[in-house]
Order: structure tokens, then sequence, then C-alpha cells
């Protein structure tokens, strides 16, 4: 049986002030696409920098964790990126295609 590669990450911009929650089964891929700008809310507000994911192997648990996630408050947001990467650094770099 094949194992699905599906991800919840979430992207902030240079000074770390937005935090934008998405999900993909190419986690490379859609980074490319957010630093080229192919999204809107990612581009005008320049979240292209990851500092948090998450692997699910079942798509419907990746969606219903990316739904909750979207509805926390910016500071529960906040414990778990602290959680995953206490100094937020951008691990695009970390990503391996």
């Amino acid at each position: 049986m094949k194992d699905h590669q599906y991800y919840v990450y979430i992207l902030t911009n240079f000074t770390k002030t937005v935090l934008y929650v998405g999900i993909t089964n190419d986690l490379v891929r859609r980074l490319e696409e957010h630093k080229q700008g192919t999204s809107a809310f990612t581009a005008k507000y320049k979240c292209h920098y990851l500092i948090y994911w998450e692997h699910h192997q079942y798509i419907n648990n990746a969606i219903e964790r990316e739904k909750e996630i979207k509805g926390w408050r910016r500071s529960k947001k906040e414990a778990l990126i602290n959680d995953f990467n206490p100094d937020w650094k951008f691990l695009n770099g970390e990503i391996q295609g």
C-alpha cells in the first residue's frame, strides 16, 4: 500500500508578523509556489518562510488538522510553533524534494 504524503504547514513573513496555515501533498513544490507568488495572500504579505510543518498519511486527517489550526488564536499557533521550532528558524532549506 502506497504511503501518502500530506502536510499541514505554517508560513510567515521575514519579520514574523503574519502567519499563514496551509495544506499540500507536495511541500517542496508548494513552498516554491509561495515563493513565486502564486497565492494571493502569501504574495501580498510576503509569507514564504516555513516555520512549522507536520506530516499526515490520510488527507481527511490533514484537512481536519488544517481547519483546527486555522481556527486557533495567534497565541495558540505561536505555542505550536514554539514547541516544534523554538527559534522560529526558517526551515525552507531543510525540506528535501
